[in-house]
């Protein structure tokens, strides 16, 4: 697991999950220690973030570190 305040480009791919447990986006491109999530990651968009292939979009949202409780291997869990 890695330091909860420090997102990377290793990030790219991984699930955003709610305080609550459930899924609520997917990590699509990190620039500046930010993420940018795709709320509703279809098949193209998890395949193009997991090559690495970040995508533009104006429906992505912005997440920092601020929000983050932790990072796991597979996921950024969310605080509440």
């Amino acid at each position: 697991m890695q330091d909860k305040s420090t997102l990377t480009a290793d990030d790219e791919g991984k699930n955003v999950i709610n305080s609550e447990g459930d899924q609520v986006g997917r990590v699509i491109k990190v620039e500046h220690g930010s993420a940018h999530v795709d709320p509703d990651p279809g098949l193209t968009d998890t395949l193009r973030s997991k090559l690495g292939w970040g995508k533009d979009d104006e429906d992505n949202y912005l997440l920092d570190s601020s929000s983050i409780e932790r990072i796991s291997d597979d996921e950024i869990h969310l605080s509440r």
